[in-house]
């Protein structure tokens, strides 16, 4: 028999658009079954092994004319030796939303000793792909859905993580299973990249297309597909750390995660129930250990120690600022601020006055309910059991402690937020406070990093009071951290309460090798050396952040009413309107989600309908996940906002753009 004539390799993967991926899917569910193809003769198959051993790796199709060699074989429960027929008499050849083969029985890949493979095929048979028939997507939050979906999409995390840890010789990579500031009954996982950031933006492509596979064929032959394609050497050893948030659901999905680990070879270390931020940590620590300036000790002790060290140096000239009463969400923050506490000074002028609310981590169904940083921001009100007298100062975490924000009410009561605008220029003007004190800002600028979503009144403080430079980026942490790396000193907040800063190494190195030349630069010096290492560079953290500010409102002697009256911020409304089709609405290159490019003429009206109110904004923005736009205004009163967001709503309707 002759030989078949190769398969071209398929292009580099890109995302089709969602309008292609419906009909895609339409087509497979019109299309007839196909029979399944019969069984190739065994001098066939056994040629077809022989030639991807050979090859090692290999997408073409399989030719071979040697059968004396004994192929490379392995079993499953279910069908003895394993052939390369489909799985399932289902099959039907097809591509995914990548454009990459899926399973096809002769271009089935194999390793040279068939290990991985097998490997991740058994564990895609232990925890199968739920039959919901929709295609999963890994967006800024990882993996996010009900968590009885997610144990096959966990699996898949752990053979990405391992194969993203040999991809970065060796390096760390943590897993992280938390919904964040969702209900109790949602779960998801996510990866973190060696140096405590987010996957990588091109390696998102590649878990959603694993999570997408929809049988053990396909799991298989999905991950020699991406070990070829990104040239991953699996004889190279990987380490994943991993941990969970305080979800029952949490253990079950560690149980898939371990699979997908241990089916790929790799080493996996669980760190039990942690906030996110503190797997960050982790992750970013144990891949400095052996260069000149480790991020600190590789334990959960380790970051206790870090923070409070930190605390107590920046604090050294300052005495804490009152009571602080703390609503973490009834998750994780609670058990683990109550650790932080015990290594924070319990006596004398810095003594910490916390106190801690929501904390019923035994009760999995109280979890962010009516409380947490989300409940607070989106709802503008206080949790529920609030007690706060006028003027105390609260602040809410979230279900997983990577979120913070501040509040307080005033006589009334009136209810007043200190949202993550108001924490990024409270501790831009400090940090730029201290810059100028110790004698370095002709040595490094400061830049505050914004989405379209901010506060108009926030951007506007920080330019023409602070005198600091600001950029406006697309939604979304990993857009933010991204563009505040590429500055001397960045600082971001997203308006909902999760940010960081950030000090480029050439900074970091700058402010340890300055001399100052008065005890007035050396105390200023010290105090942002102390900063450097209290705030954790590697994602917004509640307990950080929220140290943060506690330390900047000690110095600079600030009630939250002082800190209120900073600025006044502009009304604005946020609606969400359903829409047929999302991908109608394109938002235009380089304008950071303010300006769509389609359709044009919506657009037209947006300005049309802007230029009529004082300050006033408004933008469209489509969501990433569901068939919704959100649309924003903002003005300089707040009928006029009431105006303007009416009108936007009205345009939907005329143009048939709106779905009930």
């Amino acid at each position: 028999m002759g030989a078949k004539a190769p398969r071209q390799k398929s292009q580099n993967p890109h995302l089709l658009r969602a309008a292609a991926l419906r009909d895609e899917q339409e087509r497979r569910r019109s299309r007839t079954r196909r029979q399944p193809q019969p069984a190739p003769l065994a001098e066939q198959e056994r040629a077809r092994f022989i030639q991807a051993w050979l090859a090692n790796v290999t997408l073409l199709p399989f030719v071979g004319t040697d059968p004396r060699l004994r192929p490379p074989t392995f079993t499953t429960p279910a069908e003895g030796r394993r052939s390369l027929e489909p799985a399932s008499p289902e099959f039907e050849p097809r591509r995914n939303r990548f454009d990459r083969p899926l399973h096809r029985y002769h271009t089935m890949a194999f390793s040279p000793d068939g290990k991985y493979e097998k490997g991740v095929h058994d564990a895609a048979e232990q925890f199968p792909r739920p039959k919901t028939g929709k295609d999963y997507v890994y967006g800024t939050a990882g993996f996010r859905m009900k968590a009885e979906e997610l144990p096959y999409i966990t699996m898949q995390v752990g053979v990405l993580s391992g194969m993203r840890s040999r991809k970065c010789g060796g390096q760390v990579i943590g897993v992280m299973i938390t919904a964040s500031h969702n209900k109790a009954e949602d779960n998801g996982v996510k990866i973190v990249d060696p140096q405590g950031e987010m996957l990588e933006q091109e390696w998102e492509k590649h878990a959603t297309y694993l999570a997408n596979a929809v049988d053990p064929s396909e799991a298989a032959n999905a991950y020699m597909w991406l070990v070829k394609e990104l040239k991953v050497d699996q004889k190279k050893p990987g380490k994943v750390f991993f941990a969970r948030d305080t979800r029952p659901s949490g253990e079950m999905l560690v149980k898939a995660l371990k699979a997908g680990l241990s089916a790929t070879g790799i080493e996996a270390c669980d760190y039990g129930i942690l906030t996110t931020p503190q797997l960050h940590y982790l992750v970013k620590a144990a891949n400095t250990q052996d260069t000149s300036h480790p991020y600190g000790e590789v334990s959960e002790e380790g970051y206790y120690k870090k923070l409070a060290a930190a605390y107590k140096a920046a604090m050294d000239n300052a005495k804490p600022a009152g009571q602080l009463t703390v609503d973490c969400a009834n998750g994780v923050g609670a058990p683990k601020l109550k650790e932080m506490l015990k290594h924070l000074p319990s006596e004398g002028k810095r003594a910490v006055n916390i106190r801690i609310v929501n904390d019923r981590i035994d009760k999995p169904e109280v979890l962010n309910e009516k409380c947490g940083a989300d409940h607070v921001k989106s709802g503008q009100r206080v949790p529920d059991g609030f007690d706060g007298k006028p003027y105390e100062r609260w602040a809410s975490y979230d279900g997983d402690a990577d979120r913070i924000v501040y509040y307080f009410n005033e006589e009334g009561p009136v209810f007043r937020l200190l949202d993550g605008d108001r924490i990024a220029t409270l501790a831009a003007s400090f940090i730029g406070e201290l810059v100028h004190k110790a004698g370095l800002s002709d040595k490094m600028t400061i830049a505050v990093v914004q989405t379209a979503y901010a506060n108009g009144s926030s951007t506007k403080y920080i330019e023409q009071n602070l005198k600091l430079k600001v950029e406006c980026t697309a939604t979304g942490v990993k857009h933010l951290h991204h563009t505040a790396a590429r500055s001397d000193v960045g600082v971001y907040f997203e308006a909902n309460g999760h940010g960081t800063v950030l000090f480029s190494p050439q900074t970091l190195k700058r402010i340890h090798n300055h001399k100052p030349e008065s005890p007035a630069q050396l105390e200023a010096l010290d105090t942002l050396k102390a900063l450097t290492d209290l705030i954790n560079q590697t994602v917004g953290d509640a307990i950080s952040d929220m140290l943060l500010v506690e330390v900047i409102l000690a110095n600079k002697e600030y009630s939250v009413k002082e800190w209120l009256a900073t600025y006044t911020d502009m009304p604005n409304r946020l609606a969400k309107v359903r829409v047929a089709d999302r991908t109608m609405f394109v938002c235009r290159p380089g304008s950071a989600e303010r300006k769509l490019d389609e359709p044009k003429e919506f657009q037209d009206m947006i300005d049309a309908v802007v230029v009529k109110y004082k300050d006033g904004r408004a933008f469209v923005r489509p969501s990433g996940t569901e068939d919704v736009v959100r649309v924003y205004a903002e003005a300089a009163e707040s009928f006029d906002c009431d105006h303007m967001m009416l009108e936007l709503n009205q345009a939907f309707e005329a143009r048939k753009l709106a779905q009930a």
